[in-house]
């Protein structure tokens, strides 16, 4: 087709010819990212199909193709068969969730920590740990992996939850994050496929990124990730790990049942997947939830980097995690933790140790569990007329919206008015969802009035866009 004919048609994307240097693809990649992070595309928008762009440009059609393939790998773009190619509903922005982003003069619904009011018992445990006669060696390089009574304290920790292992299949890193970045390095590569739920961690979301692994989302009910939508997918890709959060998703609150986590684990096994199963919130799950049986570490030990990390159950600032493992992942995550950590602080680690062994772990995890049923409680109150899915006891909530909000928008009239929420589009790993939702942390007020306060604005503000 003649290029001129192109002068006057009407195209979402139409790149400056003049702008275009040798090599063709990566100049069409450079400029497709810089409209997209600079706003002149918008989320959610329909890219010109790449014929039709090829002929505009008066260039190879594999050319476009090679340029969009970019894109879609730093998670600019995705493609939906049969339909297009569509710009990516975080491509524009950070979805880095940190406390950094969240205004300190407001009411703080949107970071999740971890009922800080506990704290003090912590406080109390550490001078006892710089008095040990050891102390000298928790300042030093040894134990890059963590010494060994503080793994096996760590076991002792996992133990009710269903996890039996050794110190030598175990590392202490510096929390689950750590943990999940180090996995990412030791057993994957640029690349790779990661499946995940379509709602997801949205930091494990911009780790992909980092890495260049390209998340898959699939499907899922109340039970968890559909088993047949993940066979489906390692049919037609392929596909080398699987990211799971099975005793609370964040953000959706699914708990995966244990019939789920059996009919899943045959697909993992079945496609020899790796599984990074986060059990962050496990604490508030095994012995409480009746159909708790056992991690998916347990069905599928040589394929699964467990993580349990003490953030939410014993305190988020000393940020210590529990990495188990079988032996065919031993040698590279111990490589990948000499590379990124060098080792986590023993001195941190023998403060959780010593919160474990004495029993005050115990203690601030129960009380947490209390926190979280009285918030609970209180976030009921004010949305009754939406049923509460998912897990009981969990520190956040996945409120669905009922119109179709501008989630940038959104969250910049709640900053307004003075209320830190997130809005689901943080946590998509895939294409943009018609249904839209509001993650809303419950653990991060100072008290309950507190949430209180922050539920009736965040209520009020939702009726009076809903009534427009």
């Amino acid at each position: 087709m003649p290029i001129n004919s192109f002068d006057t048609y009407p195209m979402s994307w139409k790149p400056n010819k003049k702008d275009l240097k040798r090599p063709f693809f990566l100049s069409i990649a450079s400029l497709l990212e810089q409209d997209i992070t600079n706003g002149f595309l918008a989320p959610g928008a329909k890219l010109p199909p790449q014929r039709e762009l090829a002929d505009f440009l008066d260039i190879n059609f594999t050319t476009i193709t090679r340029a969009y393939k970019i894109c879609e790998s730093k998670g600019l773009i995705y493609g939906v068969t049969g339909s297009g190619t569509f710009v990516a509903p975080n491509a524009a922005r950070s979805i880095i969730i940190s406390a950094e982003k969240i205004s300190q003069n407001g009411i703080d619904l949107a970071f999740v920590a971890s009922f800080e009011q506990s704290n003090h018992i912590v406080a109390e445990i550490i001078p006892k740990v710089v008095n040990k006669s050891y102390l000298e060696k928790l300042l030093n390089y040894s134990d890059p992996t963590g010494i060994p009574h503080q793994k096996r304290a760590g076991l002792n920790w996992m133990e009710p939850f269903g996890i039996c292992s050794d110190p030598e299949h175990v590392a202490i890193v510096s929390g689950s994050q750590n943990a999940l970045a180090i996995a990412v390095t030791a057993l994957f590569k640029s690349g790779n496929r990661i499946v995940t739920d379509l709602y997801t961690y949205s930091n494990f979301i911009v780790l992909a990124k980092m890495f260049n692994i390209h998340l898959v989302p699939i499907a899922g009910d109340q039970d968890g990730m559909l088993p047949d939508e993940l066979e489906r997918q390692c049919r037609q890709t392929n596909i080398h790990g699987i990211f799971l959060m099975p005793s609370c998703c964040n953000p959706t609150t699914i708990m995966i049942s244990d019939d789920r986590k059996r009919e899943l684990t045959s697909v993992i096994r079945k496609y020899n997947l790796i599984l990074l199963e986060d059990d962050t919130h496990v604490f508030l799950t095994a012995g409480i939830i009746p159909d708790y049986q056992q991690p998916m570490f347990n069905l599928l030990p040589e394929q699964t980097v467990y993580i349990c990390g003490t953030a939410k159950s014993i305190c988020s600032g000393l940020r210590i995690a529990y990495m188990v493992f079988g032996d065919a992942f031993r040698a590279k995550i111990f490589k990948a933790i000499f590379s990124i950590n060098v080792k986590t602080s023993s001195l941190d680690a023998e403060i959780i140790t010593e919160l474990i062994l004495s029993g005050k772990a115990a203690e601030i995890a129960s009380r947490k569990k209390q926190w979280a049923q009285a918030s609970n409680a209180i976030y009921k109150e004010y949305f009754l007329e939406h049923e509460l899915t998912g897990h009981p006891l969990s520190f956040y909530r996945w409120l669905p919206l009922k119109r179709q909000y501008d989630a940038t928008q959104m969250e910049s009239d709640l900053e307004r008015i003075g209320i830190s929420v997130f809005h689901s589009n943080r946590f998509l790993s895939g294409k943009a969802s018609s249904n839209q939702y509001l993650r809303i942390a419950l653990s991060s007020t100072n008290t309950l009035d507190e949430l209180r306060l922050g539920l009736e604005a965040l209520k009020q503000y939702i009726i009076r866009h809903d009534m427009e």
